[in-house]
């Protein structure tokens, strides 16, 4: 694959990527900048091309869209990226802060074919190891705890478990290791701070303060719903 498809795919994960987060079909030139770690002018003459190609509708001001064409192939590549990390997760025994990395090198080189033989191998897993879901073979988004809310939103007496981690950079990965925390760990809000903006909460005995804005990336399901 050429640099320049290479770009146009992690364009479109991104868009899908944010639009999944935010729920809203439609992202700013902002956001995408942000997301991308790129200046927004050169998010901008991206998305002129990326209309050009039929792949997104583009609005200046108001931000883009998906096309169905641009749609598909972001879950291709989504579906790829995130059935390649738990191979790497489970067959390599590499740890969660180091797959993402290499899933971003791997996901624009491996055809369909070998993706679905990972799948079929891993017995179509739902989620990848940060609990994200994992895009079916005929590109639906599934779902599978629809009683996902944050860490931060938990009052304080609600037992959780962990089922999906939003923040993928390395360091936020190994201090939640570094924690003792996993996707499945079982803990309980034992504190909201609103005016230090801090979560405190008990996994195993163990006292773990957080920021709220870090908790906010923490997923979580009610012990009840689990």
């Amino acid at each position: 694959m050429n640099v320049t498809s290479l770009t146009v795919e992690n364009y479109l994960k991104a868009i899908l990527q944010i639009s999944l987060q935010s729920g809203s079909d439609w992202i700013s030139t902002g956001e995408l900048a942000r997301y991308m770690d790129v200046a927004p002018g050169t998010v901008t003459s991206m998305l002129k091309t990326l209309k050009q190609s039929k792949l997104v509708e583009y609005r200046p001001y108001e931000g883009a869209s998906l096309t169905e064409e641009g749609k598909h192939t972001a879950i291709r590549v989504l579906r790829r990226h995130r059935l390649i990390e738990l191979f790497l997760f489970q067959t390599l025994d590499l740890t969660w802060d180091q797959i993402h990395a290499e899933a971003e090198n791997m996901e624009h080189a491996v055809s369909d074919f070998l993706v679905d033989k990972i799948d079929e191998h891993l017995g179509f897993p739902e989620t990848d190891p940060h609990g994200d879901p994992i895009p079916s073979i005929d590109g639906r988004m599934r779902r599978a705890y629809p009683n996902l809310t944050t860490l931060a939103a938990c009052p304080p007496g609600t037992h959780v478990k962990i089922v999906q981690v939003t923040d993928q950079e390395t360091e936020f990965l190994r201090f939640l290791s570094r924690s003792g925390l996993q996707l499945g760990s079982q803990g309980v809000v034992k504190e909201k701070n609103s005016e230090a903006g801090i979560v405190v909460s008990e996994w195993n005995g163990q006292t773990l303060s957080m920021g709220v804005h870090v908790a906010e990336n923490v997923k979580v399901v009610p012990m009840e719903a689990a």
